[in-house]
Parts: C-alpha cells; structure tokens; sequence
C-alpha cells in the first residue's frame, strides 16, 4: 500500500475566472484517479501553519495585482514564512498567476519568497497572462494532475 501523501492548494479567487481556476484545479485532482493523495484547498487568509506544515506539496493560485502578487497571497507567505522555514524545506511547491499584463512582477516576487523558504519547484510558475482565455483551464487542470502524480509516485 502506498503513503499517503498531501496536497494543500492555496488559491486566491478575488474574481469569476480565477474561482473559475480554482474549480478546474479541485477537479483535476480527482480526475487524476489517485487514491493516496488527499488534497486539501484552502483561500490564502484561511491557510494556516498547520496546513503548510502537513502538505507534502503545494500549489499556490494567485492573482497579480498592481504588478505584485496578491495581497493575500503576500500575507499568507508572511504568515508562515518563520513557523515553517526551518521544518518544511525542499518543499515541492508549482504556482500559477492570473496575470492581466505579463506577471513579470508576481513571478519575481513569488520566485523569491520560495527561493527563502528553500522549497522545491516543481516546474517554473505558470504565468496565465493577457486577456481571459479557455486555455488557461487546460494549462491549470494539466499542472494539478502532473502534481497528484509526481506525489502519488513519491517523485516529488
């Protein structure tokens, strides 16, 4: 029997497409098929130190606004950045931003904030950039499923 393992989403919806984002990535880790991952979602103002502390992984959803990432977001890395740094290293960790413009400014932000905590990317953050399109629902469904995956095979 395989561990069990867990996926902590942490995702900002301010609007209609990025909830629209956030339900494509909850059933993507169901269309996944795997029994051994458990996946946890939460919005960034309600994910707490315990959450990231149990997550075998995370996936963190976030909008950018004012070219920086949101301000939730911000406050959620603020918020576990201390408790978690020294017990959750090598954390494999993906991120996609719903960006208006072109992200530039989230990514960066994200990229450093990860860079110290020392966790792990999976693969570089998926930046959703320029006007609304459906295939940012594919882009989003296929980076959840690679996660259930990579942490069902003990890969990640």
């Amino acid at each position: 029997m395989r561990e069990m393992k867990n996926l902590l989403l942490v995702l900002h919806t301010p609007s209609d497409n990025t909830q629209r984002l956030a339900e494509v990535a909850k059933s993507a880790t169901q269309l996944a098929d795997i029994d051994n991952v458990t996946v946890i979602v939460k919005i960034p103002l309600q994910t707490q130190v315990e959450d990231v502390l149990k997550a075998d992984a995370i996936i963190i959803g976030t909008t950018e606004n004012f070219g920086y990432m949101a301000g939730l977001t911000k406050d959620f890395f603020e918020r576990i950045y201390y408790p978690v740094l020294e017990q959750k290293q090598g954390l494999p960790v993906a991120c996609y931003i719903r960006a208006g413009l072109d992200g530039t400014g989230s990514k960066r932000a994200v990229e450093s904030i990860v860079t110290g905590l020392r966790w792990r990317w999976i693969q570089p953050p998926l930046v959703l950039k320029g006007e609304w399109s459906s295939a940012f629902d594919e882009q989003v469904a296929e980076l959840t499923m690679a996660v259930c995956a990579g942490l069902s095979l003990n890969i990640l």
